[in-house]
């Protein structure tokens, strides 16, 4: 055990202060229970001088009654520090918890970019149980191992001074097999928790990829691959067990040297009559219980090890402060009223619906001279694009040229530069971050459904939607008719991540759900693209009585998308390439008749 112990568990200290006063009773209690341990020697102890003099039945039921009692308290007792100390790592485990996710649900993108899924699932659930099991009984057994040797010793030195500092002399060398050992120990066990981590991460994406593995025939050597990791993870802790195998053992072998100690200079003390045999039973008595509490330090050590290497690892999680957060001070603007669909289709304004609180607006984005690199990496470069509040904007080009990551810019997925964004003439960064996300309603490219019913899929975030206005938002996605013939209908669990659906259907459903916010803006980024083109005209259709009155930015490669579009861009290596309508870049563009004729030939082609 490292002299760092201290500054090792330091982290987790704000999580224990709340339970000072529950601690302070564990350890009054386990006073009490180690009382009545240190106890019941004596009473032997009383009883073996006594029934050496005179044996009698009433001495005998006085002495068994002794001893009955001060196993109960004794029991009791160490029935309520287990309660109350095991009990508190139970409460530090669920604050633990609860703040690792509520971290982990304020980091960016990027942070789940740079950390693996598998590996920040092991962190919470294998790491988080050896810290509780540091913080619950490995915090009980060390203060008990220290109350039980303070009692101990103190009555074996009041027995016999010189025996008992004969039997401790080798306390130093048990403490260097301890420290030797517990070293071994973590630096095994850190290896063993990050093998942990890539074995979970691999079994997950597994998981998440399976359709693919399938698709490819990849199933054997996905097997192989898993099996050479598992591999390496039993290795490692079969690396670990020879260490701990070995800790025990040399444990056993040293309590035993000092009880041969004392039997040897115990029974020269009583020969010569300097204790008496109750005394010397006594002291072999507690001698022998304290082989437990040495025994029990290694354990405790092993569960120290082991609880610091996994606090490092959940303290990674816990001090990483996300990249992307609200900005002092904060502006609060209007957020928009979540409304029924039905209200924006009649074209009536949450006034006349009867909902207090401002009536849905668009919201003008100003982007000025932006640019942007991901890992280093120029994404974006000069953007400078202004979108009138309510007006519509397209924006088409080749893959990878930005267009996604513009619009991930706006809801703050990704942080945009200083000075570089802005919304109703207020730095975008400016807004707090639930409020600039509630007002915007956005689809992204890659859908992404929980493993809930299609209600609860489309109702997400909008825990006071009405039967009425998910049928309404269904009906604007074009996923009504499809709903109708699910056998459970709104009732009907999508999978994981949605797996019952097909892309198309999972596509509309992220649009329902995101027409039923209401947003002050929309954004669409390539939300079209698994759906044929008589579906789309018909989401279309349903969509224009939505994204009138309201900012809208749709992401594309199908002119049939955009082509209505108040004002369309194509982007092309991050810039800002041509600009204008439909029928001014069909006219000036480049890029964008190009992708028309080819769309236009596509049509005939399937039309013939």
């Amino acid at each position: 055990m490292k002299i760092k112990a201290w500054s090792d568990i330091t982290p987790v200290l704000p999580y224990l202060r709340p339970y000072r006063r529950k601690y302070a009773w564990g350890l009054v209690v386990l006073i009490g229970e180690v009382c009545f341990w240190v106890a019941v020697p004596q009473i032997i102890s009383r009883a073996v001088d006594d029934l050496q003099q005179q044996l009698t039945g009433d001495k005998l039921l006085f002495y068994a009654g002794l001893l009955l009692g001060a196993s109960l308290c004794k029991a009791f007792f160490l029935y309520w520090a287990r309660m109350i100390l095991i009990g508190i790592s139970r409460d530090a485990e669920y604050d633990l918890r609860n703040a690792l996710y509520r971290n982990l649900t304020r980091q960016s993108t990027a942070y789940f970019q740079k950390n693996r899924t598998g590996d920040i699932m092991s962190r919470a659930t294998n790491d988080l149980s050896a810290v509780r099991m540091m913080l619950g009984p490995g915090i009980m057994y060390s203060a008990r191992t220290v109350v039980i040797m303070t009692g101990a010793l103190a009555i074996m030195l009041h027995i016999d001074a010189r025996l008992t500092l004969v039997c401790f002399s080798l306390t130093p060398v048990i403490v260097a097999v301890v420290v030797t050992f517990g070293q071994r120990i973590q630096e095994r066990f850190e290896a063993i928790q990050a093998m942990m981590s890539t074995l979970s991460a691999k079994v997950q994406e597994s998981m998440a990829g399976i359709r693919v593995l399938r698709a490819y025939a990849q199933e054997k050597a996905d097997e192989s691959q898993f099996r050479a990791l598992n591999e390496e993870f039993v290795e490692k802790n079969r690396s670990l067990i020879r260490v701990w195998g070995m800790f025990y053992p040399a444990l056993e072998v040293l309590m035993g040297l000092i009880m041969v100690i004392v039997l040897w200079m115990g029974g020269h003390e009583v020969e010569r009559g300097a204790i008496t045999i109750g005394e010397f039973f006594a002291f072999n008595f507690y001698m022998g219980q304290l082989s437990w509490p040495m025994i029990a330090l290694g354990w405790v050590v092993n569960l120290h090890q082991r609880g610091t290497a996994s606090l490092a690892r959940l303290n990674q999680i816990l001090t990483a402060d996300p990249e992307i957060a609200d900005t002092e001070p904060a502006v609060s603007q209007g957020v928009a009223v979540i409304t029924p669909p039905r209200h924006i289709v009649e074209g009536k304004s949450s006034e006349d619906a009867g909902v207090a609180g401002p009536s849905i607006r668009g919201a003008e984005i100003v982007l000025r001279n932006l640019s942007f690199a991901y890992n280093g990496k120029s994404v974006l470069r000069n953007i400078d694009l202004t979108i009138p509040a309510g007006s519509t904007l397209a924006i088409v080009g080749p893959t990878g040229s930005g267009k996604s990551t513009l619009a991930n810019l706006i809801p703050r997925l990704y942080e945009a530069p200083p000075g570089t964004l802005f919304l109703d003439g207020c730095e975008a960064r400016s807004y707090p971050l639930a409020e600039l996300r509630r007002m915007i309603g956005f689809v992204p490219q890659e859908t992404f459904l929980f493993s809930e019913t299609l209600r609860e899929n489309i109702a997400f975030g909008v825990e006071s939607a009405t039967d009425d206005q998910i049928r309404q938002a269904t009906e604007i996605a074009g996923l009504a008719g499809d709903i109708a013939g699910f056998p459970r209908g709104y009732e009907t669990i999508v999978g994981e991540r949605g797996i019952t659906l097909s892309g198309g259907q999972k596509q509309r459903t992220a649009i329902a759900r995101a027409v039923l916010r209401n947003p002050r803006v929309l954004i669409l980024d390539d939300a079209l693209s698994s759906v044929d083109t008589h579906t789309e005209e018909i989401i279309l259709t349903q969509l224009q009585s939505v994204l009138r009155g309201r900012t809208s930015i749709l992401i594309s490669h199908r002119i049939s998308t955009v082509r209505g579009a108040d004002q369309i861009i194509v982007l092309e290596h991050g810039e800002i390439a041509e600009r204008g309508t439909h029928q001014e870049l069909l006219e000036k563009g480049s890029y964008y008749p190009q992708l028309y004729q080819k769309q236009l030939l596509e049509d005939e082609l399937e039309q013939s």
